[in-house]
């Protein structure tokens, strides 16, 4: 049961990779952290080019998610559109606008964790 679970956030993670790929985010990584975090298995770290897009490529992983039977739960950040995090408890999506992503660095902060393609 486990093996399904850590299958289908894998397989979600890479899809709203994709999603945000597909609408022009750039700069985009998932991040494997499994045996790393106590707290998700995957981080999805995009950059956006405006509040605007962030937003869109926000509601379409969520809409996304509804289909698969996935629940959030938590969303921050919408309203300002420069970071807005998606907490799917397995799966974290962070939209950064270019300024909110260089000053966090999380995949600086993630260093060791495998970072996977969206081919994967």
């Amino acid at each position: 049961m486990a093996k399904r679970a850590t299958t289908t956030a894998k397989e979600f993670a890479l899809a709203a990779a994709k999603l945000a790929a597909e609408r022009n985010c750039t700069d985009i990584a998932v991040l494997d952290l499994r045996n790393i975090s106590p707290a998700t298995d995957y981080y999805v770290i995009v950059t956006g080019t405006s509040d605007r897009q962030m937003r869109t490529v926000a509601d379409e992983i969520c809409e996304h998610a509804r289909q698969l039977g996935l629940q959030r739960f938590g969303r921050a950040g919408y309203e300002q559109g420069r970071w807005i995090l998606l907490d799917y408890v397995d799966v974290v999506v962070h939209l950064f606008d270019a300024e909110y992503r260089d000053y966090y660095d999380l995949e600086l902060l993630w260093g060791d964790a495998k970072r996977l393609t969206i081919d994967d």
